[in-house]
């Protein structure tokens, strides 16, 4: 072959040439044809170089010139069979010369092509590729073209600042299988070009660092070691792995595995082997380096489930495992994302992807991040929450559920289940109670979650404690919603009997949780469960204060099972006095009283009650103020309840606190007017729990009232009437409170409020109208005259009473300076006892006549 430099040879040249070699074309019309139409497609490549055609035109347009003049050059015979057309020396001489010259055109076509744009080198890669489609394509001519490009576009890259040659990955593949071809003269000149792919690319490698390292450093080009290099190349796999992982940068080593991953299905079972034992040994050196793992994966997945049975199964399941050692995240992420239930090839993708004991802790770190998704969840794409699917409808959790059911029992997984247990059995819990809300077709596939529980149970020891839970039914009735939050409690309980070893870290995990807030507030219940469950078994009470701290916090969860639930186990705490802090722990209890959802008032009522009779007296009468405050606005709930419960609590607490009434008696008046109304109230139970707190306030305040109410006949006015008359003696400067009070209820919907309400502040405003400012008269004037317009006859009749109760203030009202003088004077002096003034028949007392005698009766005694 001849080794001048093809792009000496001009056209001049070729025409020189053609001229000569005219008289022999009654013998080589074949070569002289082929030499012509080169010529000719050279010409057509050169001048579409200097055109300024799109570039992608430009090369599809060059592309099928060389295919063109690459079929012609492989139809040529060989060099031998040229020379044995010539008759004597000189015409074999020249059939030589022409037989080279179309070698040259060809080479010198692609050196061309190459010289001008680098990213043209595709053109060598889309040679190899016929080669590789027809073994008769495969010849060492072409392939020492090929090595001679190479050798040129790599000295022409020590010229540039950079190399743009995105398709040496894949040329890289194709060389690196021709490097094992049975044809040793195609191997040698095969491991020659990857010698200078190489130089290329570590060149272009040192582009993209800051500080690229001197080029002739890396250099293969001159060195020593070349022909050395390429014949280790020939003799050692290992060494063609080792310095492709070196040399190409992460997108070229991706192509590379890409290409060779393909070749795995060629019907060439000595290139599909031959690719198999390359992609395994590079993926053993270089795998951190592989981009796109996502897209590798689905590649694997396609083809195996295209034929389960392939040739090169073992090899495709080799890659996912040598993928996952270092990229486990992208290679579970990608297992997670296809349809449930999964398929048998998925599954033995799981297994290849859990063959190894090192990425274990990762993909179990993976798995639980899915896990925090709830299956069928939709994914607002609108946001910036990261997309754990492509679907819209989010069943990757699922898909994790199930694969556990692989991973855990896998001996390379023992240590890494170990270390992850608590988070793993939260994890499943919580996916248990997501699939129970699940409405599926296939009722399977929300069952899942259940089977890795009862997996991640047998793998960590728990063999006795999934028996003991299979013998009371509980996998038979744990996804169904209804029963779940008992099955938790159960799950704990049968867990903290058999003293499972792993109660440590799931105590610091569950308290972890409680601190961080889980995700959603059903999981919350589940956490307050659990960790209650456990503390119940393995801490003797008083729990520890950072575990009071949990409950204080759970009691104003948004969610109101969560508050009952915390509310419910601190009713039962004992021994109350012992408690750390037990005065914030009530404080909170208190707070939530103004809970807006009535069960989680009703129960922080009852745990009030159940702490307080237990309660130190000193913590409980620095305290007794404010908690008595806190059930006076309950006194007027909506809920009948609520109301029943605040009120009756109420008095149980004047009673316990007899002895501090000089620190309540303003509270209780404070709370007079709900209870002394809500004696009207058509719920009996509210009724009854007035009547009983107002026994034991005019008892505890040393009124003589209490008379009636010792029996279920009374009469609302004169229990009005009563109290106004003491309050006149004792406790006079409160009555223009308790008119403002009770004009709230002037506009209440409910009707026998308005009766009540009209009826005393009538008398409070006949016992201490004098007490009042014009602005203040002013306003009840006001009101009492809309109430004349009220629908119900008898607010009417009431409210005309009640409204010339305050005219006649009124106009006793003769300017500010007498009022505020006559107030002063009064304050000490004005003692009036008041009679009755509507006659009012109560509709929950049988006392309907003023003159009742045993009214009279007593109404002397109090004079």
């Amino acid at each position: 072959m001849s080794t001048k430099n093809p792009k000496t040879e001009t056209n001049l040249q070729i025409l020189q040439y053609g001229m000569k070699w005219y008289h022999m074309a009654h013998k080589a019309r074949s070569l002289l044809d082929v030499y012509s139409r080169l010529f000719r497609n050279q010409f057509m490549i050169l001048s579409m170089n200097s055109s300024f055609v799109d570039p992608l035109l430009q090369f599809e347009s060059q592309l099928k010139k060389i295919e063109s003049s690459f079929r012609m050059l492989v139809a040529m015979p060989s060099l031998d069979k040229v020379k044995e057309m010539g008759s004597s020396n000189e015409e074999i001489e020249d059939l030589e010369n022409l037989y080279q010259s179309i070698l040259n055109i060809f080479e010198s076509s692609l050196v061309n092509l190459v010289s001008t744009d680098f990213y043209k080198l595709q053109i060598l890669k889309e040679i190899l590729v016929w080669m590789s489609e027809d073994s008769s394509y495969l010849q060492e001519r072409i392939m020492m073209i090929i090595n001679r490009v190479l050798r040129f576009a790599a000295m022409k890259a020590r010229g540039h600042t950079s190399v743009d040659a995105p398709c040496l990955g894949v040329l890289a593949a194709e060389l690196s299988l021709l490097c094992s071809h049975d044809d040793s003269s195609i191997v040698q000149q095969a491991s020659l070009g990857m010698c200078h792919l190489f130089d290329i690319a570590k060149y272009q490698h040192d582009i993209g660092k800051s500080n690229p390292t001197d080029s002739k450093s890396h250099s293969l080009l001159f060195s020593s070691d070349v022909k050395f290099l390429a014949k280790k190349f020939r003799q050692d796999k290992h060494k063609i792995a080792q310095t492709i992982g070196q040399s190409l940068l992460p997108s070229l080593l991706t192509d590379f595995v890409r290409s060779l991953l393909m070749k795995l299905s060629s019907p060439d079972d000595k290139i599909a082997t031959e690719a198999a034992s390359i992609l395994t040994l590079t993926l053993t050196f270089h795998s951190e380096k592989v981009t796109m793992v996502s897209k590798i994966v689905d590649a694997i997945y396609k083809q195996l489930r295209e034929n389960r049975f392939h040739n090169m199964k073992c090899a495709m399941l080799r890659v996912i495992t040598l993928l996952t050692r270092t990229s486990p995240k992208k290679v579970i992420f990608q297992l997670m994302d296809y349809p449930v239930p999964a398929d048998d090839t998925l599954m033995e993708m799981w297994q290849a992807a859990g063959a190894e004991a090192t990425p274990a802790p990762h993909i179990l770190k993976t798995i639980l991040l899915i896990l925090k998704g709830k299956p069928r969840e939709v994914e607002d794409s609108l946001t910036e929450k990261k997309r754990f699917s492509l679907d819209a409808t989010n069943m990757m959790p699922l898909a994790a559920s199930q694969a556990l059911c692989t991973f855990l029992p896998l001996g390379s997984y023992k240590k890494a289940v170990a270390q992850f247990f608590p988070q793993l059995l939260m994890a499943l819990i919580f996916q248990v109670f997501y699939s129970s809300e699940l409405r599926l077709m296939s009722t399977d596939r929300t069952l899942y979650a259940q089977d890795a529980l009862r997996v991640l149970l047998n793998c960590s020891g728990l063999q006795q404690v999934d028996i003991t839970l299979m013998k009371n039914g509980f996998w038979n009735q744990l996804s169904e919603e209804p029963h779940h939050h008992y099955r938790v409690y159960l799950l704990a309980k049968t867990l903290s009997d058999y003293n499972f070893p792993q109660f440590p870290e799931t105590m610091c995990y569950l308290y972890k949780l409680s601190v961080e807030g889980p995700r959603r507030s059903e999981d919350s219940i589940i956490v307050v469960i659990f960790l209650t469950e456990l503390l119940n078994n393995f801490f003797k009470e008083p729990f520890p204060e950072v575990v009071l701290v949990l409950f204080r916090n759970w009691v104003h969860d948004s969610n109101p099972v969560v508050s009952k639930l915390s509310l419910r186990r601190i009713a039962y705490m004992s021994p109350v006095n012992e408690i750390e802090n037990v005065s914030s722990l009530l404080i909170a209890i208190l707070d939530a009283f103004l809970s807006k959802d009535e069960t989680v008032v009703l129960q922080a009522l009852l745990t009030l009650r159940a702490l307080l009779p237990r309660l130190d007296k000193v913590i409980y009468s620095s305290l007794c103020t404010r908690i008595a405050s806190s059930y006076c606005p309950l006194m007027n709930n909506i809920s009948r309840r609520i109301r029943s419960m605040a009120i009756q609590h109420f008095g149980e607490l004047l009673r316990e606190m007899s002895q501090y009434m000089w620190m309540l008696s303003d509270v209780v008046l404070g709370g007079l007017v709900p209870l002394v109304l809500f004696l009207e109230d058509d719920e009996e139970r509210v009724a009854n729990a007035c009547k009983h707190t107002l026994k034991i306030c005019t008892l505890q305040l040393k009124w003589s009232t209490s008379y009636l109410l010792k029996d279920e006949n009374y009469s609302f006015e004169m229990v009005v009437l009563n109290i106004c008359n003491n309050l006149i003696i004792s406790h006079r400067n409160y009555i223009r409170d308790l008119i403002s009070d009770t004009s709230e209820f002037l506009w209440s919907s409910r009707t026998y409020l308005k009766r009540a309400s009209v009826i005393l502040v009538g008398y409070l405003a006949k016992s201490g109208g004098h007490l009042l400012l014009r602005d203040e008269i002013q306003v009840m004037l006001n009101a009492t005259e809309r109430l004349l317009q009220d629908e119900d006859p008898v607010i009417k009749e009431l409210a005309k009473i009640t409204h010339n109760i305050f005219k006649k203030i009124a106009h006793k009202l003769t300017s500010a300076t007498l009022k505020e003088n006559f107030q002063k004077l009064l304050k000490f002096f004005y003692i009036k006892k008041l009679k009755t003034l509507y006659n009012y028949n109560s509709p929950n007392g049988q006392i309907d006549s003023p003159t009742d005698s045993e009214y009279i009766k007593n109404d002397k005694a109090i004079e």
